[in-house]
């Protein structure tokens, strides 16, 4: 409805305007040489231009505050500020005055007035202010609807309404990769490292205050973005968090299962929950955002139904002399299991000890461990493999190589 009809149908006027700070207004310098047609005329009005500065006008160096002309862009996590205002504009006094703002989305519509409650009177040239706030949490179009009912000096009943459309946008893009690390050597397993690249996709820089992750029930986390010096933590960014346009910044999280978890092999089976991001920013003049991500979600190695993994092997071994590594064994499946290991000699490696001996009976979930011993004839890197093991139950047999990798060395090299 346009103001002016509403002021000639209606006793009252109502004015909305979006409450957000000023902007920074860059002067682009425009001059010429003396002898052209406007003489000195745009350099003497460069000199007159406060946002200049002196002695250095053509240097585009000059920035002042300037306030908003349209209603801007709103990106998704900030938070959307209006001002509301009902003036009366006639001679009369208007009664039982009900100011009501809604906020439609695509999915739901929000009322954000701050009372529910009439004002029972309005006298001439008086207004009524409301100041609404809402975190955006959609994208998409969005529509303020804001509503006036009163009642005229003659009893009359009045309604208008009017309607404000924006549209709110994604400030960022967010891509995450899981990559999944079993660390049987240390004291906790099957380690998963999370990177999340971020990027700026609006037309301004972002200081980006924090990037955290709350990692779910099953999960501990380690931070991978800063170091240490000197005893002191510092951001891996630097000392400037700032992201710049199109920019794109990668975080490093580390997650470990706690320890009830990690010993029950069915949690590292099926979609696991790792947690979920939360982004705050600030842009501008100090608008801050933020940002949580949806429960992030990651499809754990398979395994089958027997998983085999190494707890303790040296890094270098001598050439052709005897050394020991430590497995473990974990029943995955939902049945009992009655396993025979068999050793299988490779190129390189030979194991020794007795192939195909029993190991009994392993029950769901459960693990038992091993210390097997072997050799190699050949020096360099070499592949631990050749180890089988059968199910006697299901006469299923499961192979594994190139489990682990060891430095063979001459033990002469080594005495030197």
């Amino acid at each position: 409805m346009d103001v002016t009809q509403a002021k000639q149908e209606h006793l009252l006027a109502l004015k909305v305007m979006r409450l957000t700070k000023p902007t920074l207004f860059t002067n682009i310098p425009v001059t010429c040489e003396e002898r052209d047609l406007p003489g000195n005329l745009f350099n003497q009005l460069m000199k007159d231009d406060p946002s200049t500065v002196k002695g250095a006008e053509a240097l585009m160096l000059g920035e002042m505050l300037t306030l908003p002309q349209n209603f801007g862009n709103i990106f998704l996590g900030e938070t959307f500020s209006s001002y509301i205002s009902v003036h009366n504009d006639s001679h009369q006094v208007v009664k039982d005055i009900l100011v009501k703002a809604d906020l439609q989305t695509s999915s739901q519509r929000l009322n954000l007035s701050a009372s529910s409650a009439a004002v029972a009177e309005l006298k001439q040239d008086c207004c009524i202010d409301d100041v609404i706030h809402h975190e955006v949490k959609e994208i998409g179009t969005h529509i303020l609807v804001c509503a006036v009912s009163y009642t005229t000096q003659t009893g009359e009943k009045m309604y208008f309404r009017k309607f404000f459309k924006f549209q709110v946008l994604k400030p960022l893009d967010v891509k995450t990769k899981f990559y999944n690390a079993e660390s049987d050597l240390s004291s906790v397993t099957d380690e998963v490292f999370l990177e999340a690249q971020i990027q700026n996709i609006t037309t301004s820089p972002m200081f980006m205050e924090k990037v955290s992750l709350e990692p779910s029930i099953m999960y501990n986390v380690v931070e991978l973005n800063a170091v240490s010096q000197g005893g002191d933590s510092m951001s891996t960014f630097g000392t400037r968090t700032y992201l710049q346009p199109m920019d794109t910044r990668q975080y490093l999280y580390c997650l470990k299962p706690k320890q009830e978890f990690a010993e029950k092999a069915g949690v590292i089976k099926g979609v696991t929950v790792i947690g979920k991001l939360d982004i705050v920013w600030k842009t501008n003049l100090g608008e801050k955002g933020r940002l949580q991500t949806s429960q992030l979600q990651r499809m754990a190695p398979g395994y089958g139904d027997v998983r085999l993994s190494l707890e303790t092997i040296p890094d270098t071994v001598n050439l052709e002399e005897p050394f020991d590594i430590t497995c473990k064994i974990t029943n995955c499946s939902e049945r009992t299991m009655d396993l025979v290991l068999e050793m299988c000699n490779t190129n390189s490696i030979h194991w020794c000890g007795v192939s195909g001996r029993q190991l009994g009976k392993l029950h769901p979930t459960s693990s038992l461990h091993l210390t097997l011993t072997l050799l190699s004839s050949v020096q360099g890197l070499q592949s631990v493999s050749g180890l089988r093991l059968t199910d006697t139950f299901l006469k299923r047999t499961y192979e594994y190589d190139d489990i682990a990798q060891v430095c063979v060395i001459s033990s002469k090299i080594k005495e030197k």
